[in-house]
């Protein structure tokens, strides 16, 4: 395969799917475009097969299917992405049985790193330090909480295949591991098709320090320098830097030579990321390594000016890695922003929906917006909640995060929750802008990151108020308005001006509209204070979003109208999403304890366990396992004990 002279064809499953997961396939002679990775799949791509229904299980996960189309196109090589099938051995070594190149490392190396039992004794062979853990073929119940018990809690369970955060518990106590095992297991046999774990010992507010590294079929292995991928929720990570902030070059060098030695010791080939934990000394213990080109690779690309696309190409094509190390340089700084469908003040449950409105900052060389989505488009239930990416570059890291709260306050979306809001509050916090960040950094400031949502202001509804009568062109002297249960009283006067009573207080309005890039503004002075915010109203919301983040202000509807409440059906439990009964652990007639597990469901690659509210009795259990469950149905109904329905009347 010539690396520079190809074409690309798109596999495409029954719904559409994030670009950035797909497997493509790569034949001659055409011109392959490397900066062409870009949304619009099947306009941008020379050709494009179905390869089933949009549950990955039955397309993107079906090797047979893939290989068929690869034969069908007389495609040379395969790129697998960086999901599904990208650290598959399996997949790696038909690829080869059937004469076609896996664009990444060979299936040796990723059966080695993609049993993390087995690369921890190589790692600790090649010299690079590890965690106090087991990591034994002995699965049994007892076994692994004896070795949980020798270790000493907290311990952190994880599955002994795959990454993403998947098949992984903190255990605290031996109370919870029974529990906390049997979950980690039933996620990574859905994930990974095997549920062995491994136990280690869990180092508490580490931070997640990770090095790009590379390899070719000559011998050769670099490091591309060292991300900080330190703030998650759900051990996924949702914003990424590199340079990693607060690292000297000393540990920087180390921490890149330790990465090299665990390639060298697989016998690495193409893109690889070794994952490190470090404590607050700097000292740095191998965690795992992922055998694939990462989600966050793009902050490495703008630091060093690479594309690491193009080497993956250029090194399965079997050429030596285009740079030595002394060639690689790290110029300024860059962060990665993961834009989800998500509800942070609701434990950052995913959520599908329609993409009702979506408008993003400005492409620019030191800005990236890497998404698979468009306005108009659903976001699935079959794949994880994952928007866009949003990366950045400055000179800098203090300019970098400037520039991400900039362009943060660009990307406007309607139609689902996001957690747009929240990045904002993240990047902005004192102590994530002097880079004091570690893994629990978001439970540590969960107060000023995840405020509840208050009433808007009282500035806020005169704000929404003129925006509603500009674009409405209500001119009339003098009306009253209701938004967020609040009556705002407009009195029109004859200076362009408003009055607007709200309660007991008086505000003095003035403002207009205007449109920039299809897009509609609202200048505006309340009591002489001016602000500036993107104006969209639809149906009976109206929506601001301004410098400060964004604000939704309904117009009241009917109660008949209004959704289902919290409560559910006889105080029981609601689907907090739609997706699917993993697990039922009661039936009608079972007596049950408040935050007794009542169910499991899967959805969005997420598994979240439904509790008990209350203390109570099931009268009736809605659904089966392997049913679907829609967002906000009731699960079961649920009689409350005698004394609690006194208490309540």
């Amino acid at each position: 395969m010539a690396a520079a002279s190809a074409v690309s064809v798109l596999l495409v499953a029954a719904e559409r799917n994030r670009w950035h997961r797909l497997p493509s396939l790569l034949l001659p002679p055409r011109t392959w475009v490397w900066r062409q990775r870009t949304m619009k799949y099947t306009t941008t791509t020379d050709e494009a097969y179905s390869i089933g229904p949009a549950p990955s299980q039955q397309s993107y996960l079906s090797m047979e299917k893939i290989i068929q189309v690869a034969k069908t196109s007389a495609a040379q090589a395969i790129h697998p992405g960086y999901g599904f099938l990208s650290e598959n051995m399996e997949f790696a070594e038909l690829c080869k049985q059937e004469g076609i190149i896996f664009i990444g490392p060979p299936p040796s190396a990723i059966r080695d790193m993609g049993i993390k039992s087995t690369s921890k004794s190589i790692m600790a062979a090649a010299g690079v330090p590890v965690v106090e853990g087991y990591h034994g073929e002995d699965q049994s119940d007892q076994c692994l909480k004896e070795h949980a018990g020798r270790i000493g809690y907290p311990v952190m369970i994880k599955a002994v295949r795959g990454g993403g955060g998947k098949g992984m518990r903190i255990v605290r106590s031996e109370q919870e591991f029974q529990e906390q095992l049997e979950s980690a297991r039933r996620e990574a046999k859905k994930s990974f098709n095997d549920d062995a774990v491994l136990i280690e010992k869990f180092v508490d507010t580490p931070r997640h320090v990770e090095v790009q590294v590379f390899g070719d079929h000559h011998g050769n292995a670099v490091y591309l320098f060292e991300r900080d991928c330190s703030v998650q929720r759900r051990h996924q990570k949702i914003i990424e830097e590199a340079p990693a902030p607060g690292i000297k070059p000393e540990v920087r060098k180390k921490l890149g030579e330790a990465a090299v030695r665990a390639a060298k010791a697989v016998n690495y080939v193409g893109a690889g990321t070794v994952e490190f934990i470090m404590d607050s000394k700097h000292n740095f213990y191998f965690m795992e390594m992922n055998t694939r080109l990462q989600v966050e690779h793009p902050v490495t690309e703008m630091i060093t000016g690479t594309d690491l696309v193009e080497w993956q190409l250029r090194i399965a094509a079997g050429e030596k890695i285009p740079l030595s190390q002394e060639e690689i340089t790290l110029q300024g700084h860059a962060f990665e922003a993961r834009i989800y469908a998500e509800d942070p003040s609701n434990n950052f449950m995913p959520g599908a929906g329609p993409l009702v409105h979506l408008s993003t900052p400005r492409a620019d060389p030191s800005t990236r917006i890497e998404t698979g989505v468009r306005q108009g488009d659903e976001v699935s239930v079959h794949y994880d909640p994952m928007i866009a990416k949003l990366v950045v570059w400055a000179a800098d890291r203090q300019a970098a995060l400037t520039k991400l709260r900039y362009s943060l306050r660009q990307y406007n979306i309607i139609g689902l929750h996001t957690n747009i809001d929240f990045l904002l509050n993240l990047s902005g916090h004192p102590e994530f802008e002097a880079g004091n960040v570690h893994t629990d950094f978001i439970p540590q400031h969960h107060k000023e990151l995840l405020l509840s949502r208050k009433a808007a202001a009282k500035e806020s509804l005169c704000q929404a108020a003129l925006g509603l009568i500009l674009k409405e062109k209500a001119m009339t002297d003098a009306f009253t308005l209701q938004a967020h249960d609040v009556a705002i009283a407009v009195t029109y006067n004859h200076d362009g001006s408003y009055s607007m009573q709200i309660e007991d207080k008086t505000f003095q309005v003035l403002g207009d509209l205007y449109s920039e890039e299809d897009c509609t503004y609202l200048k505006c002075s309340v009591n002489g204070v001016a602000s500036k915010a993107k104006l969209i109203i639809l149906e009976n919301t109206i929506y601001l979003f301004s410098k400060e983040g964004s604000i939704e202000i309904d117009i009241p509807v009917p109660k008949y109208l209004s959704s289902v409440s919290s409560e559910g059906t006889q105080g029981g439990p609601l689907a907090p999403m739609t997706g699917t009964i993993e697990k039922v652990f009661v039936k009608a007639g079972d007596k049950v304890k408040a935050g007794d597990s009542l169910m499991v469901m899967i959805a969005m690659k997420m598994e979240h366990t439904i509790k008990a509210p209350k203390d109570g009795t099931i009268k009736k259990v809605f659904y089966r396992e392997g049913a679907q469950a829609n967002r906000h149905t009731p699960l079961v109904e649920f009689e409350e004990e005698e004394s609690d329905k006194r208490e309540s009347e």
